[in-house]
């Protein structure tokens, strides 16, 4: 049984972070096969993850405009590409989503990919889902089941009020959440009891709090995989305590 976990809030909150950690604490500690999907435009969960990205999925969509292979089914084509666009690496494995729809209707092309990439998460017993600052394309072009929606937030009151407008659009959304938990990052010090108080207004469970990492900067701005952070860096600490209660 597959267990999906996506990550949405305002861009810059840390999403992407987040879900190189993730992973990292589940290869660590749970084991199993890691799908990590990079369903953000900008496509930089590689760069966290330290692998290569060589096509995503929207370069495969733009290519089945003109470019399947004559004798072929668009579907069939479409499921060998995306299959064979899955980066492999150790420990697990990626797939880019990559760039958003060109010009035209792309209903049908969508409603395929959405299909060939929900039957290659089955075949994972984790899938971690770097989304876009909207959600709307869970449910369009990547999938419709969601066991944890994580709405990642930094600690500032626009980061706060888009986690809460997404918190209302998941609801209105052709998506199946199950459970849905907040996550506040880049914490220096206590977090004000103001924050609390509206937490627990918006009435979505706080998942955990990340501290503000130096370290963690240093490697970001080396370009180092942030997976390579060492196991005492403080937001280590406090992804594992995350994800105990995650996964409890």
């Amino acid at each position: 049984m597959t267990t999906t976990i996506a990550l949405a809030g305002k861009g810059g909150t840390g999403k992407t972070t987040l879900s190189g950690l993730l992973i990292r604490h589940l290869v660590q500690q749970c084991g199993g096969k890691i799908l990590a999907i990079d369903a953000d435009p900008s496509s930089n969960l590689h760069l966290v993850l330290g692998l290569e990205l060589a096509q995503t999925v929207g370069d495969i969509r733009e290519d089945s405009r003109d470019n399947v292979p004559t004798g072929m089914a668009r579907q069939e084509w479409l499921d060998y590409a995306v299959r064979t666009a899955v980066e492999e690496g150790d420990d697990f494995d990626l797939l880019a989503m990559g760039r958003p729809e060109g010009q035209g209707c792309y209903c049908a092309a969508n409603h395929m990919l959405r299909n060939i990439v929900d039957g290659i998460c089955k075949a994972y017993d984790y899938v971690v889902m770097d989304n876009e600052a909207g959600m709307e394309h869970l449910s369009r072009r990547t999938t419709r089941d969601v066991d944890h929606l994580l709405l990642v937030t930094d600690a500032s009151m626009r980061g706060l009020a888009a986690a809460e407008a997404m918190l209302a659009l998941s609801t209105e959304l052709d998506i199946n959440v199950r459970h849905t938990h907040l996550v506040v990052n880049r914490v220096q010090g206590e977090l004000p009891a103001m924050w609390r108080a509206k937490i627990t207004a918006m009435g979505v469970p706080l998942l955990g709090v990340l501290p503000y990492d130096p370290q963690l900067v240093e490697y970001d701005g080396g370009g180092r995989p942030l997976v390579e952070l060492p196991a005492e860096a403080c937001v280590s600490a406090a992804i594992r305590d995350l994800a105990q209660k995650l996964f409890a």
